[in-house]
């Protein structure tokens, strides 16, 4: 019997250690002139944590600068001429997420590109699961099951938001169709009323050319 048990434990925990890593691993190219973004869609009350650094193949690192909007446009974080760097954030909003680089170093040769690595991470795969464990001292099979608790719950909101999604996009479908059936029957009433006019017109005419 505990053997039928614990064989679901640790299948669960090995699901949750694969949901747990959903970070990102993004590498960019920069050209020498322009700007590349990457974006994400994220509901609200969510941490955001990207580390992000340029890898070059000499010494000198050529210096780049990264903005971060929110979906309304507001500024999350803005660094120039940086190497490497962090940024952090809770979303306040829900949509797409913007994260642009862009190449500052005017001495780096034209014509070539820099790469950026970008570690994204978002929910429960941006908490610091060492800290949890020093600080409540566990470790083990206890921190998979903490580590499982936090990926059912960041599961459990995401069925919420997508819940709440489509029954927004439910309610808009159901507007929609209600005002293309009462388009139709307005179109259909226009018809039939230009055609009955139409018909009495051409009465009255070969009435009074005494034709009928």
């Amino acid at each position: 019997m505990r053997r039928e048990v614990v064989l679901p434990l640790f299948v669960l925990c090995f699901f949750a250690a694969d949901l747990v890593r959903t970070a990102h691993s993004i590498w960019l190219n920069l050209p020498a002139s322009g700007t590349k973004c990457v974006s994400e869609e994220i509901q609200t009350n969510v941490v955001v944590l990207a580390d992000f650094v340029v890898v070059a193949d000499h010494t000198h690192a050529p210096t780049i600068s990264v903005k971060v909007t929110s979906p309304y446009g507001n500024n999350l974080h803005h660094s120039e001429n940086i190497t490497h760097g962090q940024f952090a954030f809770t979303t306040s909003e829900g949509g797409n997420y913007l994260a642009c680089f862009w190449l500052t170093d005017h001495k780096h040769e034209a014509g070539t590109e820099v790469s950026v690595n970008l570690d994204w991470r978002t929910g429960i795969a941006a908490k610091d699961w060492e800290s949890v464990a020093k600080k409540e001292k566990i470790e083990g099979v206890e921190l998979e099951l903490r580590k499982l608790e936090g990926a059912v719950e960041a599961i459990h909101e995401n069925l919420l938001f997508l819940r709440d999604r489509e029954a927004i996009m439910r309610t808009v479908s159901e507007r929609t169709n209600t005002r293309v059936a009462w388009y139709s029957i307005m179109s259909l009433g226009v018809c039939i009323i230009a055609s009955t006019l139409q018909i009495w017109y051409l009465k009255r005419f070969f009435q009074k050319k005494k034709l009928i």
